[in-house]
Parts: structure tokens; C-alpha cells; sequence
């Protein structure tokens, strides 16, 4: 059977499809569309129509890939860029409307259970008690378990191209007072949330998401060609160091260092005093790189729970009613041979 998995994210709507026969989700194709709602978005967080005609030709163009690679179920999904919008009705109705896929919006903490969930599945049972990290475009996950699923999870507003546009809007490269007035935004932030996870004490810190991935890089982890099974990981030293070498560049300088990637060259340093601040903060002085994440938790999910139920239960956006009417008209359709539903 195969599943497929679209995630919208605040820079890409990327579709993974997956053989999810065995215990473990086997990717057979991926796809990405580059949108980068983040450097569109209005003040306040509102998303414009033209950016919502183009979110709901992507996952129209998503869904229509996944019915030719043969996907029976596809879980479609959005992270903090919408669910954090004023006008997350409005563009969860019109997706749903115009291109037959609803868009689920994940708590933050769903998303931190279930990539902890990935992290978990992937480290094994003998990295012990586990704490993990995510920052992705408009939040921070954070998670903490001894065990498949979480004792701990927390999402916050820490995200690198939130903190970006707060922060750095109009500085490139920011000046030292900006940064020093982001470094004690993300403290005050993590204050609680640091000393629970000091307190926990964990054996294994673990990072997701493709800003920890491209961090990694630049502070020495084996590149993307190296493979997924390549050992990665990266310290707080490092990070360090890397902190003070991309608050010295302008973002269009910083896409020419190891690993950073012209589209993440601007939310990079935000990203990095995130990420450094975090471990500092926790105590925290090596972290491993773990390239599955919350697209590989939906998929672990539904696998190891033999059903989508939990599916319905968390994502449906029930309670916004301009997207109500939409989304029940389409509970009642037929989606063959991709069902959006999940």
C-alpha cells in the first residue's frame, strides 16, 4: 500500500510517498514545490489571496502526482505558516474547495509527539530517555520521553523566519543589538521549558528538520550525498562559532557557506542563535542529526496503530466554520483513488 504525506511548510509544500506494507515507511518518491509563503506574508501574519491561489495550485498539483504514483491515502497537513494565520478559515476553506485536498492543521504539540515519534523510531531504544528539537519556519518543537511517545511536548513561537521578520526585518546582516534583543526574546522564551528538560536530564539529544540539517552541515556533519545512514551530528561549540560567522554575512554571502541553502540563507542566523541558545540553555552539548521528522511520524503513526483514526481526531480544523461547510461536504465525497481524507 502506498500513503503519501504533503506538508506545507512556510518555504515548500513537499509530498513524500512512502510503502508502508512493512513496519517501516519505504520512500519511493518525493516532490517539492518551492512557494515560500513566509517572504509574502502580510504583517500580522495574514496570508494574501495570490499566495492562497498559489498554496491551492500546489497541493491540486500534489494530490494529482500521488493518483499517478498510485497513493490510496494522503495526508495532507499545514505547519505554523497557517495555523498561526488570522485567515487560516479562509484558506483551509478555498484549499479544500478548489483542489478537493483538506488541509489538517496539527497542534504544535501533535507535531512535536509525533516527530518525536520519527526520532524514537529512528535512534532506537538504546539511545535511552530522549530529548528533542525542531525548529522549523514559525515555531520550536520541543519533546522529552523515555518511551514511543512523549512524557513532554511543547511548541513554542521560536521559528527562524517568525523570529526573522520580528527581528531582522530590514537588516542584512542585523546589528549586534538586534541580535543580542533576539538572544534574550528566545532565553525568556525557553526559560521553563529548558529547566524541565535540564531536569529530565536526558541521555540522548536529538534535532530535526531541514534548518538542524543544514546547521549540521556548516558545522561539519557528512553532506545529503553521503546518505541517510551516515552518522550526523553536531556540537554546541560548533554552533557557536557558526553563529558568529553568519551574523558577519549578509544572507546572499551566507548561501555560499557548506550547507546553507539560498532559500534558508536569510532565516539562518535566526535559526542558529535558536538552536545554540537552546542547547545552552538545556545543557545540552552534542546533539545527533536525525533526518525523519514529522512527515515520517504521520506515516510511523498510521503503521504502528494499524489505522488513520487519530488522524480525524487531531487534524480536522472542525472548529473554524468557514472551513466547516467545505470540509463536510468532502467527508462525504468519494476521493478515488487518493483518498485526502486520510
Amino acid at each position: 500500500m502506498r500513503m503519501g504525506v504533503l506538508d506545507v511548510g512556510s518555504n515548500t509544500v513537499r509530498l513524500v510517498i512512502a510503502e508502508t506494507d512493512g513496519a517501516v515507511p519505504l520512500p519511493v518518491h518525493t516532490a517539492k514545490r518551492r512557494l515560500r509563503l513566509s517572504a509574502h506574508v502580510e504583517r500580522g501574519g495574514h496570508l494574501p489571496t495570490e499566495q492562497v491561489d498559489r498554496l491551492v495550485e500546489a497541493v491540486e498539483d500534489a494530490r494529482n502526482e500521488g493518483r499517478r504514483w498510485g497513493v490510496t491515502q494522503l495526508f495532507a497537513f499545514a505547519t505554523a505558516i497557517v495555523r498561526d494565520a488570522p485567515n487560516r478559515a479562509e484558506v483551509l476553506g478555498r484549499v479544500a474547495a478548489e483542489s478537493g485536498v483538506p488541509l489538517h492543521v496539527l497542534p504544535g504539540e501533535v507535531e512535536a509527539e509525533l516527530t518525536f515519534l520519527a526520532a524514537r523510531r529512528w535512534m532506537g531504544w538504546r539511545a535511552g530517555p530522549l530529548a528533542l528539537l525542531d525548529i522549523g519556519g514559525g515555531s520550536l518543537e520541543v519533546a522529552f520521553g523515555r518511551s514511543r511517545l512523549p512524557d513532554f511536548a511543547i511548541s513554542l513561537p521560536l521559528g527562524a523566519n517568525r523570529l526573522t521578520r520580528e527581528f531582522f526585518r530590514g537588516q542584512d546582516p542585523p546589528s549586534p543589538h538586534r541580535t543580542r534583543l533576539l538572544r534574550r526574546h528566545v532565553r525568556h522564551q525557553l526559560r521553563d521549558t529548558a529547566a524541565r528538560i535540564r531536569w529530565e536530564a536526558p541521555r540522548t539529544a536529538v534535532v530535526t528538520s531541514r534548518m538542524f540539517q543544514q546547521l549540521g552541515r556548516l558545522c561539519g556533519a557528512a553532506p545529503g550525498r553521503s546518505g541517510p545512514f551516515t552518522p550526523r551530528s553536531m556540537t554546541r561549540s560548533d554552533l557557536g562559532r557558526a553563529v558568529e560567522q553568519l551574523a558577519a554575512l549578509p544572507s546572499a554571502e551566507r548561501a555560499l557557506l557548506p550547507g546553507i541553502s539560498l532559500a534558508r540563507s536569510g532565516q539562518s542566523l535566526a535559526g542558529a542563535i535558536v538552536a545554540h541558545t537552546t542547547m545552552k540553555l538545556m545543557g545540552i552539548d552534542e546533539v545527533a542529526v536525525c533526518p525523519w521528522a514529522l512527515r515520517e511520524g504521520v506515516l510511523l503513526r498510521c503503521i504502528e496503530d494499524g489505522s488513520s483514526d487519530w488522524w480525524d481526531a487531531y487534524g480536522l480544523d472542525a472548529q473554524e466554520p468557514a472551513a466547516e461547510p467545505v470540509l463536510r461536504r468532502l467527508r462525504g465525497a468519494e476521493a478515488a483513488p487518493v483518498s485526502a481524507e486520510g
